[in-house]
């Protein structure tokens, strides 16, 4: 059976990762936030800007107070209006798979403007477009589907990367960011943001070892002089792979002085979300007016079944596989998470995901032939009308019985 290229890429990282305690780190020096200001550190001042993925955001009850009217005039493209949700599962070259899909929807003619989407890592670099709409699906497709390895890192050496931070350095992803999330990129989501609409990205705060969730609208409505800076942060960092691509320093403020925090692939803390499991989600849909049960679409870039490899019994294949398991697992318990939520919640939960009888080898780190059979598949599926799972498979069993 294959092995995943992230699979390969976590590898890769394992052997300057397991020898950094024995070097001598030349790595940027930190401020790093103390402990007893976690949950006052702000962004650029920005409000708003990110909530904790673990815990109800600190300002969920505020909205509840609003009038009818102050509801209706801050969520006017949403309110009273059916709901579709789309949670993006990160992946790495997977990503083509979520490409594959939303396309082949826009052709089958049926993809609806989603009201929140979510982002984690691959999911991360293709949700601000699946946000904006069939538009921007050729450069959806590039930055999921057509990459090649030149256009995300550029590796070190051994010896330098034992010194520094990482594997490789991400400059190749960096300028492909600023190249597709510009200025008017920007603009468009701060107007789906001023319409109630959402866009969210996941990171992992490595110092916290808390999931972060951006609110990506609010930077963008905010005005601020650096917003596109910070949205561009945020992607690059949800997309870093801890000890193969460098962590993202995100400067914060707290108290009147400056600090960082150290943000790293939101699939260290979460394969997938839709939103943090405290909030009182049917009082939302009570208080937009929203018609029916909202659809929450969960693409997991991902295979679900348990993939046969015969492993040799040496360190760095075992570290890796393991690391790959985990990875697998936590996937799989996020999606029963997610599958929970919609239950408690009265939404319509559909799930797509890699099939088992996709048998297509990775030859390498983003392999161009594995990615374009990928994205294929999915786009002939959804161009003929995507059969969404209504349950993740484990459950079928023994389903629950949601309201």
């Amino acid at each position: 059976m294959r092995t995943s290229a992230r699979s390969q890429v976590a590898r890769s990282a394992l052997v300057p990762a397991l020898l950094l305690a024995t070097a001598c780190a030349h790595v940027p020096e930190r401020a790093p936030l103390p402990a007893e200001h976690i949950d006052e550190a702000t962004v650029l001042g920005i409000p708003r800007a990110r909530y904790w993925g673990d815990a109800p955001p600190p300002w969920d009850h505020d909205w509840h107070t609003w009038t009818k009217a102050e509801v209706k005039e801050r969520y006017s493209g949403v309110y009273g209006r059916r709901h579709s949700y789309l949670a993006i599962s990160g992946g790495g070259e997977n990503g083509a798979f979520a490409a594959g899909l939303l396309l082949g929807w826009t052709e089958a003619g049926d993809r609806p403007e989603f009201t929140v989407v979510t982002g984690v890592s691959a999911g991360a670099l293709v949700a601000p477009f699946a946000f904006l709409g069939p538009e921007y699906d050729d450069v959806l497709k590039i930055v999921s589907s057509e990459l090649k390895p030149d256009d995300v890192y550029k590796k070190r050496g051994y010896i330098r990367a034992l010194r520094t931070d990482a594997m490789a350095t991400t400059g190749p992803l960096q300028a492909l960011i600023a190249k597709h999330v510009d200025e008017e990129v920007m603009e468009k989501i701060a107007a789906a943001h001023r319409e109630g609409r959402a866009l969210n990205i996941g990171t992992a705060n490595l110092d916290s070892m808390r999931p972060v969730i951006w609110r990506l609208g609010a930077i963008a409505n905010s005005g601020h002089p650096r917003a596109l800076e910070l949205i561009r942060k945020i992607l690059l960092a949800s997309a870093s792979i801890p000890a193969f691509f460098s962590p993202v320093l995100i400067p914060v403020e707290a108290s009147g002085e400056m600090y960082d925090e150290l943000h790293v692939d939101g699939g260290a803390a979460s394969q997938v979300f839709l939103y943090p499991i405290g909030i009182d989600f049917e009082q939302v849909l009570e208080k937009l007016e929203v018609p029916g049960k909202p659809k929450v679409y969960v693409i997991r870039n991902s295979r679900l079944d348990p993939m046969y490899e015969q492993l040799p019994n040496r360190l760095i294949p075992i570290a890796g596989r393991s690391l790959e398991s985990l990875i697998r697992t936590q996937g799989i318990g996020d999606l029963f998470r997610l599958y929970l939520e919609t239950c408690r919640d009265g939404l319509d939960f559909n799930l797509a995901y890699i099939p088992a009888e996709f048998t297509e080898p990775s030859k390498k780190e983003f392999d161009t032939e594995y990615m374009k059979a990928l994205y294929d598949l999915a786009y002939e599926r959804a161009a003929g009308g995507y059969e969404w799972e209504r349950m993740p498979p484990e459950l079928e069993e023994a389903p629950l019985h949601c309201r």
